[in-house]
């Protein structure tokens, strides 16, 4: 089915094969998943975060499943940037797909030592600043809660990878996401990833204490998707829209139902997130989902749904 259709997006100048894509820390650096999925199906790869040096992430456990979805207090743990150029550069080279890495850091200046390494390789397409870690200059304030911060580590980072689209990730724990995607995008983003994970708990009645080590964590699956697919609209509304800024809607994405209602909401493109855990192939059956969608309505291109909310 879905021959003549067209589920190719241009995403900040990207032309992507379809509008799906795997969400970051849910599909490590891709040989992960390469013997469930083809990704030439997909229309990006999101990576793991990657920081200056390794880092070894929270204490365990780290991880609890909810009844909607899961609670992740993983702490941004990687192989560090000289690793990931040693081992996982040549993985992505091979891959025929669009790569986005997705950048950490505590400080400013480490986001743009990991851009300014990875600007340089040509198996990396774009950047996704991760904008949910403390700044530990500041006290530990998160750089995404603070449109000041979002603004300056934003224009900091764009800086060095004018070359390439710079994607930032907004956190949805803040009073009005409208103004946090409006600083990204004054700063010089080339698109928005939203949203990232609720910050939640899980308690052990038992024990009286919380299941993660980490006390809290942040809950992704279906559970947020009715929330995530508000917020989406709202950015599109408020901001994107206006700023021709494409957003890469995510939440809770679990099909081709759930992945339509982001597109028409606002959403350029979609990230497959918890999913992943439970089907790994889960992004290249929504792709195929879409494209059944839109030969079933008799729309010959998915770009003519992108923010046709009535």
């Amino acid at each position: 089915m879905g021959q003549n259709v067209n589920i190719t997006v241009n995403f900040a100048g990207l032309k992507l094969a379809t509008p799906v894509v795997t969400a970051s820390g849910t599909s490590g650096y891709a040989d992960e998943l390469t013997e469930f999925m083809d990704f030439s199906k997909l229309g990006a790869l999101t990576t793991k975060s990657i920081s200056v040096k390794p880092r070894k992430g929270n204490p365990t456990p780290r991880i609890v499943e909810t009844n909607a979805g899961m609670l992740n207090a993983i702490g941004l743990a990687n192989m560090g940037l000289e690793q990931f150029l040693e081992e996982k550069i040549p993985i992505l080279e091979a891959l025929n797909t669009k790569v986005f890495v997705n950048l950490a850091g505590q400080t400013i200046d480490e986001y743009v030592a990991v851009a300014r390494q990875l600007a340089q390789e040509e198996a990396v397409d774009g950047f996704e600043l991760n904008i949910s870690c403390p700044n530990v200059k500041k006290g530990g304030i998160s750089f995404g809660t603070d449109p000041t911060l979002i603004r300056e580590i934003t224009a900091a980072v764009k800086g060095i990878c004018e070359n390439k689209p710079l994607m930032v990730k907004l956190t949805p724990t803040v009073t009005d996401i409208g103004i946090t995607a409006k600083a990204a995008v004054d700063a010089g983003a080339d698109a928005l990833s939203l949203v990232n994970t609720f910050t939640a708990m899980v308690i052990d009645i038992d024990t009286q204490k919380p299941v993660l080590a980490n006390r809290t964590g942040g809950l992704s699956g279906p559970a947020i998707k009715p929330m995530a697919v508000y917020l989406v609209n709202k950015v599109y509304n408020e901001v994107a829209k206006d700023a021709g800024i494409p957003i890469l809607g995510m939440g809770g994405i679990r099909n081709a139902t759930d992945a339509m209602e982001f597109i028409i909401a606002g959403a350029t493109a979609v990230a497959i997130g918890t999913a992943n855990f439970v089907y790994p192939d889960t992004a290249e059956k929504v792709a195929s989902g879409l494209r059944d969608y839109c030969q079933n309505k008799g729309i010959s291109d998915i770009r003519e749904l992108i923010g046709c909310l009535h």
